[in-house]
């Protein structure tokens, strides 16, 4: 599945809106093939610290953010 880079930067700018912290650690949304079907998640070009506040919650904003404006 091939990730569409303006609804994937949209999805990020409203999740970050939410979770500014995670701006400093370059998510970006990713697609990941599975033994059936795939993934969405986001990756970093840097970790963010494990026990930073709400990283489950940034991760479902995002791709759920995408899913919605991709109509998926």
């Amino acid at each position: 599945m091939q990730i569409d880079a303006a609804l994937a930067a949209k999805a990020l700018e409203d999740a970050l809106q939410q979770f500014p912290a995670f701006a400093a650690y370059g998510p970006r949304i990713a697609y990941r093939e599975l033994f059936q079907g795939g993934a969405f998640l986001v990756q970093y070009e840097n970790d963010p610290p494990r026990d930073l506040a709400g990283a489950w919650d940034f991760q479902n904003a995002v791709v759920k953010g995408y899913k919605r404006l991709a109509g998926i």
